[in-house]
């Protein structure tokens, strides 16, 4: 065998290693970036419900006679507002994400202040529809949360593929960036007195 050839062989074997490495590092975040801009899908499905049946709600309200206009006005344009807010899945950056949830916080926000004011409408509280709009709202608020978790733990897996070292030097490469996370709300370390429970 001639001596020129090994060194060409070995040259061969680390090109071919490093194509191997490149494409199951692209090939791998590929994946995990297409499962959180999914769970990211789901996160804003869960919000459409919620705004869905908001509007259900703000039917079944409208029908007391004398409810506070001001109330109900403050959730019909909280909710115009977060429905207007969305983000392009491809483009998920810090700021369009808290953009987004500042504009659900003010509409979970007008949505307590309505419940509180219900709370005085007894025939709103014995009302049928408005009971089951309010269970499913609830179920909904808990879905939520869920899927919010979820889309945390598939940006958590994206990014630690794309960040730990070697593979961070092929992200930049191959144009993977840093997903963000949902992030907890300012102040929602405090328990909110809403109080989804009628007598």
């Amino acid at each position: 065998m001639k001596k020129w050839l090994i060194p060409v062989i070995i040259l061969a074997v680390i090109v071919f290693a490093l194509y191997q490495w490149g494409v199951g590092f692209n090939n791998t975040a590929v994946t995990y970036e297409a499962d959180a801009k999914t769970a990211w899908s789901n996160v804003e499905s869960a919000y459409q419900r919620r705004n869905d049946l908001i509007g259900n709600l703000v039917k079944t309200v409208q029908g007391a006679a004398d409810f506070e206009k001001e109330t109900l006005e403050g959730v019909i344009q909280a909710r115009a507002d977060a429905t207007k807010t969305s983000i392009n899945v491809g483009d998920l950056t810090p700021e369009k994400m808290a953009a987004f949830q500042q504009a659900q916080s003010g509409l979970t926000g007008a949505l307590s202040k309505l419940m509180v004011v219900v709370e005085r409408y007894p025939e709103l509280k014995a009302n049928q529809n408005f009971l089951e709009l309010q269970s499913q709202l609830e179920g909904t608020e808990n879905r939520i949360n869920v899927e919010r978790n979820r889309f945390n733990e598939k940006v958590n897996i994206y990014d630690i593929h794309t960040t730990k070292f070697p593979n961070k030097l092929l992200a930049g490469w191959f144009g993977f960036k840093e997903m963000p996370r949902y992030q907890a709300d300012a102040g929602s370390e405090q328990a909110p007195d809403v109080n989804f429970e009628f007598d």
